[in-house]
């Protein structure tokens, strides 16, 4: 007991000292948070007690006000806790690829403080340039050196991979040593504690799954019970069910937002604003068809109900006639949404297809560069005849600009806004500042090739974390619609039986079962919409766990959506059958 006494102790002893770590590390003085933010919360949740004590209402209604006025002083109390994790993980989300540039940078003919101001001027790697961005202010506004600069700097950053790195360069450059070998030489370390970092963001995903699976489970059984037990207790249904959908919706709601923070930032596409090409065009072409197509027959669908409508949905779609089932009215009208979520798959799997491709090609071309030691157009010329699979036409899109006498970079970029993706822009880039900057090819290409393999590894671990997640929720989906409509007909049906007995007999049925406060069609209505709405979170889970386009959503968004109007259907058709038996 003591023990355990002892470890309570010592992590609430870690809570606390964390909370105060992330107060001192704040952009903001702590006076003035306190004075603007905390203090405020706190005296308006001292008022939220105090009228809940003071206000004539029943408790139902007075019990939560307080609960508000936690929320928000709760919120004050961690909010710069959150914000230093959320600090910590952009830091750690393109570590490898800003240590991959200042290595391509290092390799180059420009001092070493030059790197740092070109690193700090890259706006893509976000809180890493401003940390640049200070390394660079500390030297030449208030003339440290540079590894004064970095030691200091290393102390104050939240992420330790970043600090260690800080350390350690720091320390090789007071030694003498130049940042171009000691760059090279600490690449492999590098990349294996991006991976670290990359697998723990995994393993916490696969933590919030199990978590994910047993909440849902419980609101399932919640919802279910919401549904029954009125036919005993008499108390409205529709007020139960009501409210667990919004608990429900609020349990779901957190679950996402949680998975979205700790899911590893790894984006599959690149879109340039400036630059277009077919894979946009046919987006867009897709998404107006199934957008479209989705309104006509939403418009179909309630105007078949309400009358307003010439034909009925039963009128146009085949095998089916009117009235159809209530779930049915969800799942056809958002059906062509299939046609974007089915092309933007085709697209990114040749975004991934490029992606492992890209590794070889500029390994082949930065060998065969320093080989010849000619121009990259002259190297294309034969490269470009070699079996690269889907980025063969890209080469050859790349080597016909350069031939044309089209500026290299603006040639780069129209090869990288072509291939759509974001791993082959950016380290495309960096090949192109290297070369510019007079960088060996040959050392350019076989190290780009080394660390973009290296992500492409982990890319595949993540897709293996997306189909198990993936068969989870689709799993969920249909057990949980098998429940609550197993309930709405065992309900359905014991109405029914009591309005028989009620006719046939002088018994009061009434006294025992309350059928009389059940509104069975609107209760079937609350049910799909806590389906679909089910179906849209898990649609967006998936997305945030894949990385890939937006409009994969709308894919898994119609086939959740099915399976649970699909599965509702053939429950309340089972249920039908065997107690009718």
């Amino acid at each position: 007991m003591a023990t355990e006494e002892g470890g309570l102790n010592l992590t609430v002893s870690e809570t606390i000292q964390s909370l105060l770590e992330s107060y001192r590390r704040m952009q903001m003085p702590i006076q003035q948070y306190l004075s603007f933010i905390l203090i405020p919360s706190g005296a308006f949740f001292v008022v939220t007690i105090v009228a809940a004590l003071l206000i004539d209402l029943p408790m139902s209604i007075r019990a939560p006000i307080p609960l508000l006025g936690l929320l928000a002083f709760g919120a004050a109390l961690f909010y710069p806790k959150i914000l230093l994790s959320q600090r910590k993980r952009q830091l750690n989300n393109r570590f490898h690829l800003l240590v991959t540039h200042m290595t391509v940078l290092a390799t180059t003919n420009i001092d070493r403080m030059e790197v740092f101001r070109k690193l700090a001027r890259e706006e893509e790697y976000g809180e890493l340039a401003n940390e640049m961005h200070r390394v660079v202010q500390l030297v030449d506004t208030w003339n440290q050196s540079l590894d004064d600069a970095l030691r200091r700097r290393a102390k104050e950053v939240p992420s330790d991979a970043v600090s260690d790195f800080f350390d350690r360069l720091a320390y090789t450059l007071g030694a003498g040593q130049s940042l171009k070998d000691y760059l090279i030489t600490e690449q492999e370390q590098i990349i294996q504690e991006y991976s670290t970092v990359y697998e723990s963001s995994l393993d916490s995903l696969e933590v919030m799954k199990d978590l994910y699976l047993s909440m849902v489970l419980s609101m399932t059984f919640a919802l279910v019970f919401a549904v029954v037990l009125p036919i005993l207790t008499g108390t409205n249904p529709t007020l139960t069910v009501s409210a667990v959908i919004v608990m429900y919706i609020f349990v779901q709601s957190g679950f996402f937002l949680a998975i979205r923070s700790m899911a590893p930032y790894d984006p599959l596409w690149y879109h340039p604003p400036e630059k277009s090409s077919p894979t946009d065009e046919r987006a867009q072409k897709s998404f107006a068809a199934g957008v479209g197509l989705s309104l006509v027959l939403l418009f179909v669908s309630f105007g078949g109900m309400f009358g307003f409508s010439p034909v009925a949905l039963g009128d146009i779609v085949p095998f089916v006639s009117e009235p159809l089932p209530l779930p049915m009215y969800a799942a056809i009208p958002i059906t062509p949404l299939l046609i974007p979520g089915l092309v933007m798959r085709q697209e990114e799997e040749k975004v991934k297809a490029r992606d492992g491709e890209f590794p070889s090609f500029i390994r082949a071309l930065g060998a065969t560069e320093g080989v010849k030691q000619s121009t990259t157009s002259m190297v294309l010329k034969t490269l470009r005849k070699k079996d690269f699979g889907v980025l063969t036409d890209n080469i050859n899109g790349l080597y016909k600009r350069l031939n044309m006498r089209i500026e290299t970079s603006e040639a780069w970029r129209y090869f990288t806004a072509e291939c759509r993706s974001y791993l082959i822009q950016t380290f495309s880039e960096m090949y192109l500042v290297g070369r510019e900057m007079g960088g060996s090819p040959k050392v350019l290409g076989e190290l780009i090739a080394e660390n973009m393999n290296e992500v492409l590894q982990l890319r595949q671990q993540r897709k293996q974390a997306t189909t198990t997640l993936v068969g989870l929720l689709y799993g969920i989906t249909a057990a949980s619609t098998f429940a609550f409509f197993i309930g709405l007909e065992v309900v359905n049906i014991l109405a029914n039986m009591s309005l028989d007995l009620e006719t046939s007999s002088n018994f009061d049925v009434g006294t025992l079962i309350n059928t009389g406060v059940y509104d069975i069609p609107l209760i079937e209505f609350l049910l799909i919409i806590i389906i679909m709405f089910g179906a849209m979170l898990s649609a967006l889970m998936i997305r945030t766990i894949d990385g890939g386009h937006k409009m994969n959503t709308y894919l898994h968004f119609v086939m959740l959506t099915w399976i649970g109007s699909l599965t509702a259907l053939a429950t309340k058709w089972l249920v039908n059958v065997f107690l009718s038996i």
